[in-house]
């Protein structure tokens, strides 16, 4: 839902402006977006690795929960966190064009999705996945992450066409 809507927000900017970095070191929107997807890429690929030799895998508890919420906490701060290596620096693009990245996002999107329902249910109570900055938690604690780190950039692509004084084309 948040992807479409955001999808449908900016493919009325040029590909120009969502390629425009307001600083040297800062993102464009469509980095921003190769960011979020690189990072949920990333986390459905170590879940994948990860099943796909058929561990032992801990029952959730609390303190998988906690990380959760520490996790979703840091993103809801207005302190700048260090992006992992790989979904950040040189491993983001540029001059690339909205419709690219977003048909390969709505792509994505819908493979993570068939292959989360695919899943046994049971898969869900344990601790599969693990976030580089703070351990194991479940695949719902993934998925609630996705959502948190959404919403943090979906502010940075707001904060950004501002800086860059994008205009809507109609």
């Amino acid at each position: 839902k948040k992807l479409t809507l955001l999808l449908k927000d900016l493919q009325h900017y040029s590909d120009a402006k969502l390629n425009e970095q307001p600083e040297e070191d800062a993102w464009s929107v469509l980095q921003i977006m190769q960011h979020l997807m690189k990072a949920e890429d990333g986390a459905v690929m170590y879940v994948k690795k990860k099943l796909s030799f058929d561990p032992e895998l801990e029952k959730a508890g609390m303190m998988s929960n906690m990380r959760s919420i520490a996790l979703n906490m840091s993103l809801s701060s207005p302190i700048k966190i260090q992006a992992p290596d790989g979904v950040s620096g040189e491993h983001l693009l540029t001059n690339l064009t909205f419709w690219d990245v977003a048909k390969q996002w709505k792509q994505q999107r819908n493979e993570l999705e068939t292959y989360l329902e695919s899943l046994p249910a049971e898969l869900y109570n344990l601790d599969v996945y693990k976030h580089p900055l703070t351990g194991k938690m479940t695949l719902s604690n993934m998925l609630s992450f996705f959502n948190k780190h959404m919403d943090r950039h979906i502010s940075q692509i707001r904060r950004t066409l501002k800086k860059i004084d994008a205009v809507k084309q109609v």
